[in-house]
């Protein structure tokens, strides 16, 4: 969990935005996570779904990562579930066991966050680590190549209680388009591509001499 504002500070490039509820939300999501993810071929694609099953707001790593699994990534690895959470007491060893257990990863980073009261609701995608525990004020080590994170609520005052008391319906929400942004990106990315070939053309009639 962190500051929206935190997240990208001294960043040029503006990370792409859009809101939970815009029509096909997950579908463009997918297309630049896509994009993003093509160029990190041959690496080992890892996803690490960052949150607590014990914080409503901060939930959102955990049930992301849980559809992940249940719905199946190919070739991409997960790590945060609601059964396994990642969180601040286990983030630095669940880093050591990727660096140990694949082949030069490309990390996608996933979070929840907390920003201003205009930006509830919006999904952030963006290139390079987050850092995770911002918002309460703890130092753990950045995550990831690229990040995508989910506003959840208000931050500024009394973090920790404004992510207990964050809506679940909300949270749930944003991890099905967020999930389902993923799941469309590693498929499309598995399926063959498809050849093209020049159409046939009908022989044109033989004239009568």
């Amino acid at each position: 969990m962190m500051f929206r504002g935190q997240l990208f500070k001294n960043r040029r490039q503006t990370p792409y935005r859009i809101h939970v509820k815009e029509t096909h939300a997950a579908k463009e999501l997918a297309a630049q996570v896509r994009h993003a993810v093509s160029t990190a071929r041959p690496r080992e694609l890892v996803v690490v779904c960052i949150g607590s099953d014990r914080s409503t707001g901060d939930s959102l790593g955990p049930l992301i990562g849980t559809k992940l699994e249940e719905n199946g990534l190919g070739t991409w690895t997960v790590y945060g579930t609601l059964r396994s959470p990642v969180h601040a007491v286990n983030l630095e060893d669940t880093l050591k066991r990727i660096e140990n257990t694949h082949q030069d990863p490309y990390i996608i980073a996933v979070d929840a966050c907390l920003g201003r009261s205009t930006s509830v609701g919006y999904i952030c995608f963006g290139e390079g680590p987050l850092k995770p525990g911002s918002a309460v004020n703890k130092k753990l080590p950045p995550v990831g190549d690229v990040h995508l994170t989910g506003i959840v609520n208000v931050g500024g005052v009394m973090e920790m209680m404004v992510l207990q008391n964050t809506r679940l319906s909300e949270v749930m929400e944003m991890a099905g388009v967020m999930g389902e942004a993923i799941l469309e990106a590693s498929r499309e990315l598995a399926a063959p591509r498809k050849k093209f070939s020049w159409p046939i053309l009908p022989a044109a009639p033989k004239q009568q001499g």
